[in-house]
């Protein structure tokens, strides 16, 4: 077999969006599990369209991923002169020809087509001129695009992921090649890159395939042998409808702005179309590779399910060291103004400990910040609902300003010295001991869930807790 060379071509008019990034991923991984070359072609010719922040963005995505490339990034912009050749071969093959017809004209035309209930289709006529006619259009230097001729007959091609796929000639139009300004058009730019680039394999999204009809012509034009083409379905959001922006967030960015790890992120995508023969979940992205095959990818489009990314992502969360994982949380906790740099440098086995105690409630690393927030600062609300139960008369002031009052001869702010201590007070206010913990439970974090409350107690330590019971005293004195 000759060398496998895949490629991924995003076009710069958007961020890295999940159904491009899955693509990515499965020319990736394909290219590694056959131990060929995965290229990085730039699809910039849109330059009204294309920008510098996007390009950036999306070999940031590609990377953040954990995927890397052996050749490019290319950029299409860069090779207008490339494409013009090609086309030029083609005009003197007779397989192209030059189409003056103004973009008014073809316009004007599609309208009557349209209004009388036909199918719009160019009507050749530029392509039937005589010899001297096109002669005398091109001598007074009147716009002029390239047209690919396409003959009669019919344009079959095999897909991995669907078999064979057919399509009539006479429902394609004699597709535009070469604008009037020089600049390719998308399927002939594309075309003239793989064959370039001697790309093995097109995979790509199978909302492509009635482009692939088009590119096979263009080969078949240019006596090129297509590439083989795998064709993957499209990521469907729970609605069935195409994912979009609606459904929440959509590009690599975003979700990782959310607090989604790569390596989680890969590995569920690589699943929404796919899956190994074991019909495992969690891989590793050498699993991937060892596993990926293109035989094995369902042609049904998949559905986007966030509240499954979002239990992988927690499974990957808690398969990290505390260490590590507290360098991927820090950023979230400054965003939120929550840390600075002097508590990281300063305080950082306190923060290992806060970690441990939300590991196993996040499924996300923004959320260690919302759902953390109290361990930082004590200017937080009750929660209404918790406050309307616990906090509405004045035998709730009473006791936790016992409570509270008695913290002060604690000599060793240990968990399990404050678990005791609470339950003997209990014992005295003849109350049950959970009634007491709820209270303190919300005086201390204005919650009424979370990690353990003598955890939490601990780690705030006796003066922080002390303060914050004095701060829901009042509270529960002014509100009663």
């Amino acid at each position: 077999m000759s060398e496998i060379r895949v490629r991924m071509a995003p076009s710069p008019s958007g961020f890295l969006h999940v159904g491009t990034a899955r693509t990515t991923i499965y020319n990736w991984l394909f290219a590694r599990h056959n131990r060929g070359k995965f290229v990085l072609r730039i699809e910039d010719t849109d330059t009204a369209r294309s920008s510098r922040e996007m390009i950036d963005a999306i070999l940031d995505g590609i990377k953040w991923l954990g995927l890397d490339w052996d050749e490019g990034p290319y950029y299409q912009s860069e090779r207008t002169k490339l494409y013009q050749d090609y086309a030029r071969k083609l005009l003197e093959t007779k397989k192209a020809y030059y189409c003056f017809c103004s973009p008014q004209e073809l316009e004007d035309k599609r309208k009557q087509v349209v209004a009388a209930k036909g199918e719009w289709k160019y009507d050749r006529v530029c392509y039937n001129l005589s010899d001297r006619e096109k002669e005398e259009r091109i001598e007074t230097s009147i716009p002029k695009a390239v047209r690919l001729f396409v003959p009669e007959g019919e344009t079959i091609f095999s897909d991995i992921v669907y078999r064979e796929l057919k399509k009539e000639n006479k429902d394609l139009d004699d597709l535009v090649i070469l604008r009037s300004d020089g600049t390719p058009t998308y399927n002939f730019a594309c075309v003239v890159d793989d064959v370039e680039m001697r790309i093995s394999h097109v995979i790509r999204g199978n909302d492509h395939i009635a482009n692939t009809f088009k590119q096979v012509l263009i080969y078949k034009a240019l006596g090129i042998i297509p590439p083989h083409f795998a064709h993957i379905p499209l990521i469907l959001a729970k609605d069935k409808s195409k994912l979009s922006k609606r459904h929440g967030a959509t590009s690599i960015g975003e979700f990782k702005e959310e607090g989604f790890l790569p390596e989680a992120l890969a590995n569920y995508i690589t699943l929404l179309g796919w899956s190994p023969k074991e019909d495992r979940e969690m891989l590793t992205i050498d699993q991937m590779i060892e596993l990926f095959t293109l035989e094995e990818v369902n042609p049904a489009n998949p559905v986007f399910d966030k509240e499954k990314l979002e239990w992988m992502n927690g499974e990957y969360i808690r398969s990290y060291n505390n260490e590590d994982l507290l360098d991927l949380i820090i950023p979230f906790l400054k965003k939120e103004n929550l840390i600075n740099d002097d508590i990281v440098n300063q305080r950082r086995g306190w923060l290992i400990g806060f970690v441990v105690l939300l590991k196993e409630r996040c499924k996300t690393l923004k959320e260690f910040a919302e759902k953390g927030k109290y361990f930082f600062s004590f200017n937080y609300q009750y929660d209404p609902s918790a406050v309307k139960k616990l906090f509405n008369s004045p035998a709730a002031a009473k006791m936790l300003r016992t409570f509270w009052e008695s913290l002060y001869p604690i000599d060793e702010f240990k968990k399990e010295k404050i678990e005791e201590f609470l339950r003997i007070q209990a014992d005295k206010m003849q109350i049950k001991p959970s009634v007491l913990i709820h209270l303190v439970r919300l005086a201390t974090t204005g919650v009424t869930g979370g990690p353990p409350l003598f955890d939490i107690l601990e780690s705030l330590d006796k003066e922080e807790v002390i303060k914050r019971i004095q701060k829901a005293e009042e509270f529960c004195r002014d509100n009663s």
